[in-house]
């Protein structure tokens, strides 16, 4: 409306108000910036000082995966070296008061995904989140942890080691929304666990009680088009009775193994193309491809997975046109449609 992010501050009382959305702590704050400008050049030199990196939502590193969701972070604050576009996004949630169990199924599902180049995505919390994460740094398998508050803390501070561990283990990160000084209130965490829903291919339930957060992250994902899925438990056990209920009422997939996770996302075939090219087979084993695939297959692999969207944009072509090319290509194997219009070039 106003040209530019620079021009909101150059705009009249009486310009603001006439924008669709615009409440009136907006308009004061856009009049008055002073204390806001003010707040943004210590937020500035606090993640400078930090090796946080601020990564708005039109940057190319931000999780392509969020930009699907309506209500999807504008700006996240990221310390690590995690990959948040890896090709395989697995979020990873559950009760705080884990069981043996439930540790138990937590470590073989992680163990038995090392080879599978996936990230996992949780909420550093007490129980199956930390388990989640703990796993997959005994592993070397990348892992994300979504907090609720500020990057100059961290809830549960207990876990500052495991937290460190994945910032410094090169393949690993601390992700939140929020800025400097956002304290780990309860509201938080319930706008945390959209983010690790909006961000992964799949959210995997191990073990729940019939209300909890990791049942809203599930719902959250099944809203987002996303896979959910549950580890069956035992139907007495009050901490198995959410993923039961997930699974009973159609809500979640049942799963017992890593093997069924790959099943249920089709990544079998990428195992079998891998395992091809390691016997010196390359891509010529399709048959030869039109410009216009050629093209589809080129930005996919020079982009990453892409919306139907951006695809089209990359290679100046009209989104619907591109759809029966792009079915032709997944019936050949060369390309496969995932969750929210995304599409991903098998390798």
């Amino acid at each position: 409306y106003c040209g530019s992010a620079e021009a909101v501050f150059k705009e009249t009382r009486k310009s603001l108000e006439k924008i669709s959305g615009m409440r009136e702590a907006s308009i004061e704050a856009i009049c008055k910036p002073k204390e806001y400008l003010k707040r943004a050049e210590e937020e500035i030199a606090f993640i400078e000082n930090n090796d946080i990196r601020p990564l708005f939502f039109l940057d190319s590193d931000y999780p392509r995966r969020l930009l699907q969701c309506d209500d999807g972070p504008m700006m996240l604050y990221y310390k690590g070296k995690a990959n948040l576009n890896a090709n395989r996004v697995v979020a990873i949630v559950g009760t705080r008061n884990i069981t043996e169990y439930g540790k138990e199924n937590c470590n073989q599902l992680v163990e038995d995904m090392k080879d599978d180049n996936v990230l996992v995505v949780s909420g550093l919390a007490y129980g199956v989140d930390i388990n989640a994460h703990r796993a997959a740094l005994q592993y070397g398998i990348s892992t994300t942890g979504i907090v609720a508050h500020g990057q100059d803390t961290l809830y549960p501070s207990m876990h500052r080691n495991e937290a460190n561990a994945m910032v410094l283990s090169g393949c690993g990160a601390v992700v939140t929304e929020y800025p400097r000084g956002t304290r780990p209130e309860a509201r938080n965490f319930l706008q945390r666990n959209r983010i690790i829903a909006g961000m992964s291919d799949a959210t995997i339930v191990v073990e729940s009680a019939s209300h909890g957060g990791g049942l809203v992250t599930a719902r959250l994902a099944q809203e987002y088009g996303r896979e959910v899925m549950a580890v069956p438990g035992p139907v007495n056990e009050e901490y198995s009775k959410g993923c039961n209920n997930l699974i009973r009422d159609h809500k979640a997939s049942l799963i017992t193994s890593a093997a069924d996770i790959i099943t249920l996302m089709n990544w079998q075939n990428d195992h079998k193309l891998a395992k091809a090219r390691k016997m010196g087979i390359e891509r010529t084993i399709f048959p030869e491809l039109t410009d216009e695939e050629q093209s589809i297959c080129n930005a996919l692999e020079q982009h990453g997975d892409l919306l139907l969207n951006d695809l089209a944009a990359h290679i100046s072509r009209n989104a619907q046109d591109l759809q029966p090319i792009l079915l032709s290509l997944e019936m050949r194997g060369i390309v496969r449609s995932m969750s929210g219009n995304t599409f991903h070039l098998v390798k």
